[in-house]
């Protein structure tokens, strides 16, 4: 796997408000400075301070998430522009309201949110845990290319993993509670359960932890996304 194949043009591509160099990039070609304009855009309308640097990066991320898709049966979403929206921009949405410390992304799959925060926070440690092999390996190899020297991907049931962190995300949990079940015990004490959840949890989801958890729901809005998305927030009452 590599970020730095050869393209036809090595000059920089203006994209409004930033240049995006396409030297490296393989499967996103000529859309490149179309995607780079949209991702400039929501970064600015999630208010985010992101780098010309960060907002490369996370686009050389969508563009070998889509190159080795095939081999590593990562994503369904094949189209470019539906993917940086429906994957990278999604994640990106979450990154104001996280709480700040050392974070295990639960399920990461081929590495959503664990790989976007971990660009867009460099400071933070985040840990990337799925079972399934083929997509850690994915995750190793990119966090490689990307200079990610804090991104630590881990190939494990969170049953067997043993570590504490301040912060534990989740964006593949069909079910708040079964999240809850598996992931209090890789929590700190006073650290907080971030669950990504498309609509927002039932009255008996809620109420089901409600004696337990200080909950708070937020509701995202992911530019270009007219799908429901939402941050489920949860710190112990007896931390």
């Amino acid at each position: 796997m590599s970020a730095s194949a050869k393209t036809s043009s090595s000059s920089s591509t203006s994209t409004g408000n930033i240049n995006i160099d396409p030297t490296g990039f393989v499967k996103l070609g000529s859309q490149l400075p179309k995607l780079a304009s949209i991702l400039a855009q929501a970064v600015s309308e999630l208010s985010l301070s992101l780098s010309e640097k960060q907002q490369r990066t996370l686009l050389l991320y969508l563009d070998q998430l889509l190159l080795w898709n095939k081999a590593y049966n990562l994503t369904a979403i094949t189209d470019p522009e539906e993917a940086l929206i429906k994957h990278v921009i999604d994640c990106l949405s979450i990154i104001t309201h996280l709480p700040t410390g050392a974070l295990l992304d639960i399920g990461t799959g081929a590495g959503l949110p664990a790989v976007i925060i971990a660009i867009c926070q460099p400071e933070r440690p985040c840990t990337a845990l799925d079972s399934n092999q083929k997509k850690i390996r994915f995750i190793k190899q990119i966090s490689s290319e990307l200079g990610l020297r804090n991104m630590q991907p881990i190939a494990s049931r969170i049953e067997a993993h043993e570590a504490s962190y301040d912060v534990v995300t989740s964006r593949a949990f069909a079910s708040l509670i079964d999240f809850v079940e598996v992931a209090q015990p890789r929590l700190t004490d006073g650290g907080y359960l971030c669950a990504m959840k498309g609509k927002a949890p039932s009255d008996e989801e809620l109420q089901a932890l409600d004696s337990d958890w200080h909950i708070k729901t937020i509701k995202l809005t992911v530019p270009r996304l007219h799908d429901s998305r939402h941050l489920i927030e949860m710190s112990a009452k007896n931390a």
